[in-house]
């Protein structure tokens, strides 16, 4: 539809993990920030994170009847053609009820149907590619829409190249403040707030919001090693994982470095009391630790479509600007790694001098930017 003036009415459509929806949700923080009344809707699939996550942010979703292909034959599998007519169906609708001026696709189930219905309806059309290697839905969406935010370069083996903004993937607001100020000067709050030592060198080990079962079963079998050389461990290992860690761990060892945690609540404080991180490879993660410019050991998730956490991790890896260790090698390896690392403070160095050169912390602002422009550029062209 054509812009005729007034507020901006904006879809934002796609979720399914965190590194789906924290983006989308900073994209519509830095769109209220330019024009406060922007409305914002967002558009997830039924039963996902997102309809939880979005409405604590202070959005509204709507969703559709959506799931991705399994891998073997499945009852989900057989109904996806039907979901895929429900949720067309259902986004037409909800563009006829919202009138938006533009849609962002951000990835995942419920992208596909909204931005192919929006883009049909000639409504101006954004793609927000988190990873090295493109996901699915954005590949297939590619040819229908007029602009495609990605985070890395020579993502052209995928995208149509005259389409392409490399915007970088937008973070919390938090860790971009916190990353703008330095760390330092956060970094005594952060040994006051895990109660640990100043003078200990401390790793950060994060595995995603529900844990990472390699990475905690690593840490156990080798965490005699970190006490051994007096290393401090703020460790979240996850909700479903909390119980058996405390209960390994008291068993292991009886130790005052290791702060086990389900879930970190203030990342800014964890971020400034780490000197080397360990951490899963998805996109978000990526973009986080580039900011902050930590030296990181990357596990890449194996469990992951298309197995994008690998080439995301591979990517920095090639820019000697991250160390990887695969899933496989992790038990036996990722501990001597790590202790290994922060014995080495040059090492240190030169992966922090190359993440920070991954840094854009103005991504969120970006994408908003070019949003507003494609409504722009369209009501000039009607």
């Amino acid at each position: 539809m054509k812009y005729t003036g007034g507020p901006y009415r904006i879809i934002i459509s796609g979720g399914g993990t965190g590194g789906h929806i924290y983006p989308a949700i900073a994209i519509a923080h830095a769109l209220k920030a330019k024009h406060p009344d922007t409305d914002v809707l967002f558009v997830g699939a039924k039963g996902r994170m997102e309809m939880q996550k979005v409405p604590e942010a202070g959005y509204p979703i709507k969703g559709l009847w959506i799931s991705g292909l399994q891998r073997k034959l499945t009852l989900d599998n057989l109904a996806f053609p039907l979901k895929v007519t429900s949720s067309l169906i259902r986004a037409s609708k909800i563009l006829s009820e919202f009138q938006p001026h533009a849609a962002v696709g951000v990835g995942g189930f419920a992208s596909g149907p909204m931005i192919y219905a929006a883009s049909y309806r000639g409504i101006p059309s954004l793609l927000q590619e988190q990873n090295s290697y493109a996901g699915l839905t954005n590949k297939l969406l590619a040819d229908k829409v007029q602009k495609i935010c990605v985070a890395h370069e020579g993502m052209d083996k995928f995208f149509p190249a005259q389409k392409l903004v490399l915007t970088g993937n937008p973070v919390r607001q938090d860790i971009v403040k916190m990353a703008a100020a330095g760390l330092d000067s956060k970094r005594a709050e952060a040994f006051s707030y895990f109660d640990l030592s100043p003078e200990k060198k401390t790793l950060l080990v994060i595995g995603g919001s529900l844990g990472a079962r390699t990475l905690n079963h690593s840490m156990i079998e080798a965490i005699g090693k970190l006490e051994k050389h007096n290393i401090q461990v703020i460790w979240q290992c996850g909700q479903i994982y909390y119980q058996e860690m405390s209960e390994k761990l008291n068993v292991v060892l009886h130790t005052e470095n290791i702060r086990l945690r389900e879930f970190l609540t203030r990342m800014d404080l964890a971020y400034a009391a780490a000197d080397v991180v360990i951490s899963r490879a998805g996109a978000l993660a990526i973009s986080e630790l580039s900011l902050v410019k930590k030296p990181v050991i990357f596990v890449p998730s194996p469990n992951v479509a298309e197995d994008h956490q690998r080439k995301n991790a591979e990517a920095l890896v090639h820019q000697q600007a991250a160390l990887m260790v695969t899933d496989q090698e992790a038990p036996g390896k990722l501990v001597d790694t790590a202790i290994s690392l922060l014995q080495n403070t040059e090492q240190q160095r030169q992966l922090q001098e190359n993440i920070a050169r991954l840094a854009r912390p103005h991504a969120a602002e970006h994408i908003a930017q070019e949003v507003l422009d494609l409504i722009n550029v369209q009501q000039k062209v009607k």
